[in-house]
């Protein structure tokens, strides 16, 4: 029965994740549309990547016990996948300035994350201790994942718009946050829970954002059509008065 719970869990944990590595292309149509990469932090992206990097190399045999956590190994897997698309055309997209940036970012994650996999594997002979180094840096980064929504939240108390902050991802993170936590505690593991327990409370956190400003972008859409429809009224006017003087001046001529 316990093994089961698991099993329900962890599918449903792997859903949901699938879900929140997915709902940026959101974000990403946009960007592509727009050819810009505009307020977008590639931040996020970057640490996730090196989030799922960590726990996809913590699920695999060289460091657990055979197939133990093999939920992380194929949602971790996936997301390495929507992760690294993210970072790719962030960097394609964006300015000379922000492709350094990306780059200054991304080339030393990549390092890190090679320097720990060949660490693990060769530095410990045990998994007892390999799951202890390579767990503990998981958990650090997965936190630091769950916190770089903090720059988003910083945008939209900024702006007072949750334009650069979408729902369906803050919505998707609070459910994966609470699967995980839960499978976290059924197989008693700190390096799985761990995290969850700083982005549940975050997650939430960003729902009461959406909540407080998500009229700010409709109340400011009316008021841009009538900004604009005031402008047009005054060319029209400004052409009409034009055109009068010109007809004016040709009957004064003729």
């Amino acid at each position: 029965m316990a093994d089961t719970l698991r099993m329900i869990i962890a599918v449903m944990g792997n859903v949901a994740s699938v879900s929140l590595y997915a709902a940026p292309t959101v974000t990403f149509k946009r960007v592509i549309r727009k050819k810009s990469t505009e307020e977008f932090s590639c931040i996020p992206y970057i640490i996730a990547l090196l989030n799922c990097l960590l726990f996809t190399w913590y699920g695999l045999p060289v460091i657990s016990y055979n197939w133990e956590n093999f939920p992380l190994v194929t949602v971790n897997g996936v997301g390495i996948a929507f992760e690294l698309s993210y970072v790719l055309i962030y960097f394609w997209f964006s300015s000379p300035k922000g492709k350094v940036k990306v780059a200054m970012i991304g080339v030393p994650v990549l390092m890190v994350f090679f320097v720990i996999a060949i660490a693990s594997a060769f530095a410990f002979p045990d998994h007892n201790h390999r799951k202890l180094l390579v767990g503990s840096i998981g958990l650090a980064i997965s936190v630091a994942m769950y916190a770089s929504p903090l720059v988003a939240m910083k945008q939209v108390i900024k702006t007072k718009s949750v334009e650069f902050m979408p729902l369906p991802l803050s919505l998707c993170s609070l459910l994966t946050c609470i699967l995980w936590l839960t499978y976290g505690i059924l197989i008693r593991d700190i390096f799985v829970a761990g995290p969850s327990v700083v982005g549940t409370p975050l997650s939430i956190l960003q729902l009461v954002l959406h909540c407080k400003y998500w009229k700010r972008k409709v109340m400011e859409e009316p008021n841009k059509v009538e900004f604009q429809k005031e402008n047009v009224e005054k060319m029209d006017l400004e052409i009409g008065n034009m055109e009068k003087n010109v007809t004016l001046s040709s009957n004064y001529n003729s």
